[in-house]
C-alpha cells in the first residue's frame, strides 16, 4: 500500500518508492527554476530491504509514491536456518521474516524475545529488539 505525495514536501529521513522498492531518503537537493523550466528535485535514497542506493530526478510539483509502513510488535517464536518465525502480539498470527543484516541485532534474536517489525508492501523487516 502506498499514497501519492508531492515531491516538494519530501524531507530527508522520509520514505519513497523507487523502481517498486521502498527506500529511505538520505539526500534531497532542489535546483532553482530556469527561465522556461520548473524547479527539479534530485533525491538519493537507499533501499530498506536490499540496501541499494538509488537516485531519481523529478519536478518539484510532481507526485511520487510513499509506502505506508505498518510498525508492529511481535515475539520471536522460533529461529530456523532460513528465517525467523514471529508471532504478532496483537493478532497472534505467525509469520516468517528474513534474517536482518545487522550482526548485533541478529545475535539478540532468540525464542521469547520481543521485537519491533515493519510490514512494507507485503514484505517483513525486523527493525529492533525491545
Amino acid at each position: 500500500m502506498s499514497k501519492p505525495v508531492d515531491v516538494g514536501s519530501l524531507k530527508e529521513g522520509g520514505y519513497i518508492i523507487v523502481d517498486g522498492e521502498p527506500c529511505r531518503i538520505v539526500e534531497i537537493t532542489k535546483s532553482k527554476p530556469g527561465k522556461h523550466g520548473s524547479a527539479k528535485a534530485r533525491i538519493v535514497a537507499i533501499g530498506i530491504f536490499d540496501g541499494v542506493k538509488r537516485s531519481i530526478v523529478k519536478p518539484v510539483d510532481a507526485t511520487i509514491e510513499v509506502p505506508i509502513i505498518d510498525k508492529r510488535s511481535g515475539q520471536v517464536f522460533a529461529v530456523t536456518p532460513t528465517s525467523i518465525q514471529i508471532m504478532d502480539l496483537e493478532t497472534y498470527e505467525y509469520l516468517d521474516a528474513p534474517y536482518p543484516e545487522e550482526e548485533d541485532l541478529k545475535s539478540k534474536l532468540t525464542p521469547g524475545v520481543e521485537i519491533e517489525y515493519w510490514r512494507i508492501l507485503g514484505k517483513v523487516k525486523i527493525v529492533r529488539t525491545k
